[in-house]
């Protein structure tokens, strides 16, 4: 997670404090939600130059690592 972390902030005056890559307003949600549309990873660095291809990894990785955390609790 450490290695993810150096690409991604969190800051409550960017994006409401929504996990962004970091110098960017690009939020993990919005390439998450690009790459569950059926844009390639490709694609997505084409439309957005600010991004890397590291970038995409360590979206996927903190959204799996948010995942993971998770804990259902029975009502």
């Amino acid at each position: 997670m450490k290695e993810v972390a150096k690409y991604i902030s969190i800051d409550p005056e960017v994006r409401f404090g929504k996990p962004c890559i970091k110098g960017t307003r690009i939020t993990i949600a919005d390439i998450l939600i690009w790459l569950a549309s059926g844009m390639t990873e490709k694609e997505i660095l084409e439309d957005h130059p600010a991004l890397e291809a590291v970038h995409i990894k360590a979206s996927l990785s903190f959204a799996a690592h948010r995942e993971e955390i998770i804990k259902i609790i029975a009502a």
